[in-house]
């Protein structure tokens, strides 16, 4: 695991000691990511580095590392599971290793296959690879998005880096986008490619960046299509299917010269991990928890009662109920504002886990690959919802949904039902988006200070994505909405930079891609059944978990940000977005975000949602000095920055 950046001059120029210097200062900001070693290389146009996190071949892994005669060089950040498989392949070929490291099959492969290399690669990675001979610079990302890779092209200089941090060292330019700022409201994060950098973007999950002639291209090496298969199969022939790759998938991921641990929320995603990594390992497994001191929302009995079942080493933690001094650290983390709320807990576990392993493995993934969303129960119901009489759909059940109590316990029931009322009679990508939506177009037409003519929504943007699923099934269409974007620009992200941020690798084993691309072929019946989610994950884990698992709701690391901003966090919040910050930075309407405030604190309305993405927004503006918006105008990265477009090639 590491942290890798980098510069290419485009116009073929040798890179300046300025440029060596600069890209140096690029990997030193990324030195969290990886503070076990440092490596920086310089060939002609190009100079690129990297931080390690020493994982596997920890005394012979460093990079950059070299084919035989120095002309491929790769960084890379992340783990290739196949690893063992392919350096025999190639060593048969007559390719020559000097080193144990996964990254080192990168430049064997590369001169085996040139850039088609990395369909042969199995793992979660980002990587860039130079050929000297060819002057061609690779950029690479996974399929699904576990690793993250950011790029910028500004004049005749292209610089890429994990995070945005290292380009910021490197000197790219910061000016604000709008049209990413606009998308952030509505999903509490930037979905690729956008950042919220006008002219910085991110590389899209299976995706290849090629510069070579002073060109740059886009490609896209993989596409996962969302079809679900035949419904006269056997239901037993899935399940067992389903048992062999998820085995496999775990056992692929244990690959490691250090210890492994587990995070372990109580849910079935996570224990279902376990379970499968107790079938491969007989001794000493380390499990790690955190809870609330909220009863509704603490699940360490569970997790507890699941680490016994498969006698772990296991430690968990209580969260503080004041985290007012975490969110300056997490707006750093993630260099771009992110307000989904679970990053918090999961920040403090990742510290915890920490003291005591430098890898984890973590359920992350298994509601997008196996149906787990409550939404899609919500989803189903506004099929049939949006069937009833107009009275009665648009009239008198959303009347009496208004009238119910606002709770601030966990995703409570009038939570839910409002929501399902406000968005069930949109169209269906329309209601998916509802069911996840922070701020709504109206809601950021009265929210904004002045009017944001000309933005497209991110109901246009969520259409859009919807278009490129295979299948008129709406499940498929939900499942590939949410693996295109919520996966890799919410939940990955977050385990990415707050793993990271220690210095710890998070593995998902349920994103392994032979796993996903059997799921997207199962009968959308084998996964939401009736109302029951992940039915053939639970057939197939059936007899091998504890029944209040298999049977329990869906868990995860729920925050209770309902009552701490209406309670003991409200003279942050009131402090924080105060009527003088908010006319200071001239983005948002004083009075709207004092009602927001208001509303939730009397518990007329539940605005915590809301008010954690201002809070987050507010301190990121404030953090990194950004422009206010009377210094500003919504810009595209093709103003003053060259836009990379995506290529037809795949």
């Amino acid at each position: 695991m590491c942290g890798i950046a980098g510069q290419l001059n485009l116009d073929g120029r040798n890179v300046s000691p300025a440029a060596r210097a600069s890209a140096a200062a690029m990997c030193d900001a990324l030195y969290h990511r990886g503070p076990d070693d440092a490596g920086l290389i310089a060939s002609g146009p190009l100079v690129m580095g990297m931080r390690r996190l020493a994982i596997i071949d920890l005394a012979g892994g460093k990079q950059p590392i070299s084919n035989e005669d120095g002309s491929v060089s790769v960084v890379c950040n992340g783990e290739i599971y196949n690893y063992r498989e392919l350096a025999a392949r190639l060593r048969a070929r007559g390719h020559l290793f000097r080193t144990g490291s996964d990254v080192e099959v990168l430049v064997h492969l590369y001169e085996e296959h040139g850039v088609d290399f990395v369909r042969y690669l199995r793992g979660m990675f980002a990587f860039a690879l130079w050929d000297q001979r060819s002057r061609r610079l690779v950029l690479g990302r996974d399929r699904l998005g576990i690793k993250p890779l950011h790029f910028a092209v500004e004049g005749r200089r292209l610089m890429f880096a994990s995070e945005l941090k290292g380009l910021i060292a490197g000197g790219v330019k910061r000016e604000l986008n709008f049209e990413a700022l606009h998308h952030y409201l509505t999903l509490s994060y930037v979905p690729a490619p956008h950042t919220i950098y006008a002219g910085v973007q991110k590389l899209l999950p299976g995706h290849v960046l090629v510069a070579e002639a002073g060109r740059v291209r886009l490609e896209r090496y993989w596409r996962l299509e969302q079809v679900p298969g035949r419904d006269d199969v056997p239901v037993g022939e899935y399940v067992e299917g389903l048992r062999s790759l998820l085995a496999d998938a775990v056992k692929s991921h244990l690959v490691s010269d250090v210890p492994i641990g587990v995070f372990l929320s109580g849910g079935l995603d996570s224990a279902s991990v376990l379970a499968l990594m107790r079938q491969q390992v007989t001794g000493p497994i380390k499990t790690f928890s955190v809870g609330f001191a909220e009863t509704s929302f603490n699940e360490l009995a569970r997790a507890r009662a699941t680490a016994t079942r498969f006698g772990t080493e296991h430690h968990d933690m209580v969260l503080p109920s004041s985290v007012t001094d975490v969110v300056p650290t997490l707006i750093e983390t993630f260099d771009e504002p992110f307000a989904d709320s679970s990053a918090v807990p999961l920040y403090y576990l990742s510290r915890f886990a920490r003291e005591h392993v430098k890898v984890v493995l973590s359920g992350e993934g298994g509601d997008e690959v196996f149906g787990g969303y409550e939404t899609y129960v919500a989803d189903k119901l506004a099929r049939w919802y949006r069937a009833l009489p107009g009275m009665l759909s648009r009239s008198l059940i959303p009347n009496l949904v208004g009238r119910l109590p606002v709770s601030h316990r966990r995703v409570s029931f009038d939570y839910k039902a409002k929501r399902f009322v406000q968005g069930a009679l949109r169209s269906p990508v329309g209601a998916h988006l509802s069911w996840k939506e922070i701020f709504s177009d109206e809601a950021k037409a009265e929210l904004y200070a002045d009017a944001a003519g000309g933005l497209p929504s991110t109901g246009e943007f969520y259409a859009n994505t919807a278009a490129g699923c295979g299948s008129s099934d709406w499940l498929a269409r939900c499942l590939h909405l949410d693996t295109q974007i919520g996966l890799p620009d919410d939940m990955l992200t977050k385990v990415d930079r707050v793993t990271m941020a220690h210095g710890l690798e998070a593995r998902v084993p349920l994103l392994d891609h032979p796993l996903v691309e059997f799921m997207a072929n199962v009968p959308s019946e084998l996964k939401l059944r009736g109302f029951r989610k992940k039915y053939l994950l639970k057939r197939a884990m059936q007899n091998r978990l504890p029944r209040n698992v298999l049977r329990g709701p869906k868990r995860g690391f729920n925050v209770p940000m309902p009552r701490w901003l209406a309670r003991d966090l409200q003279e942050f919040v009131r402090d924080t977005l105060s009527p003088e910050r908010i006319a200071a930075n001239g983005v948002f309407r004083p009075e709207t975000v004092t009602r927001l405030i208001d509303e939730h604190t009397r518990q007329e309305r539940d605005h915590s949602r809301s008010l954690w993405a201002l809070i987050v927004l507010e301190h990121w503006m404030r953090a990194q000095n950004a422009p206010t918006a009377t210094e500003v105008t919504a810009t595209d990265a093709n103003t003053e920055h060259e836009q990379v477009s995506l290529s037809q090639k795949a």
